[in-house]
């Protein structure tokens, strides 16, 4: 990738498409990348294109195009957290090709998706995306979920970000070496725009927990705002590795308060 910071930048959900196919080599291109993804867990994602008339799929929310991105994954400690990670990558590269993308886990007929995906009974496909070039108008159903969920909106640095315990919000000025990968973790994508990590920052590295809210959690156990916190360590990884900074990814717990949180997983510095 390029400038991640501009990419992660750029990258909008997009519901409105102009109808325009991807072509052969597109497609080509985004199974390439999607192949040589890898994630801190080790965890593999089966990615497949798909034609939404040779399936039956479709999406209420979605105009304009007929062609979807989706992933499935076996049911696997972590497995949430390595699907939003790699699910994440592979849209980013997909806004670097000029293509647009958005996030869906709920507006589906995902027996549908399923079916096409072939999913087993230990598997579980979390989320597709709808694949084209954007509309130059978006519909006025795209124009009002955005602004239900306030898109285009972000939580506070110091809501976020914190040094030491969540006892003490972090200034933007206290690490700059790790301020610009902050807000790009910032501006990452969530369900309903939830935004459910929160890090704490100390000497030796940085470390996200999880806010949970209800609702996202199946009767198996599967919790969609851990594919969110995947996604962020996605944005916090790439950001470091392009900045030079060796962030080395730890699963070990650290002796930090975060009373109300759930950790997940940090990067040694």
């Amino acid at each position: 990738m390029n400038d991640i910071y501009e990419l992660i930048k750029e990258r909008k959900s997009v519901r409105t498409f102009n109808d325009e196919e991807i072509t052969p080599q597109q497609r080509d291109e985004i199974m390439r990348f999607a192949n040589e993804i890898k994630t801190p867990y080790g965890i593999d994602i089966d990615v497949r294109i798909l034609d939404g008339g040779m399936h039956g799929l479709s999406s209420p929310v979605i105009v304009g195009t007929d062609t979807f991105i989706a992933g499935k994954v076996k049911r696997l400690p972590h497995a949430e957290e390595a699907f939003g990670y790699f699910f994440e990558q592979l849209v980013l590269h997909i806004q670097e090709m000029g293509l647009r993308t958005t996030w869906i886990a709920g507006t589906m007929n995902r027996k549908a998706f399923e079916e096409a995906m072939e999913t087993s009974e230990d598997e579980v496909m979390p989320c597709m995306s709808p694949l084209g070039t954007a509309a130059e108008k978006k519909s006025v159903r795209e124009t009002m979920m955005r602004a239900g969920i306030r898109a285009d909106t972000r939580k506070k640095f110091g809501e976020l970000f914190f040094e030491g315990s969540t006892d003490t919000p972090l200034r933007e000025d206290s690490h700059p070496e790790i301020t610009k990968i902050l807000k790009a973790v910032q501006l990452a994508p969530s369900a309903v725009n939830k935004q459910p990590w929160r890090a704490v920052v100390n000497e030796d590295g940085v470390y996200f927990y999880m806010k949970h809210d209800r609702g996202y959690k199946d009767a198996q156990g599967w919790d969609m705002q851990k594919i969110d916190m995947g996604i962020a360590l996605c944005h916090f990884a790439l950001c470091a590795e392009h900045d030079g900074i060796n962030a080395k990814f730890s699963l070990a717990e650290p002796e930090i308060s975060a009373s109300g949180l759930e950790y997940v997983a940090g990067f040694l510095l």
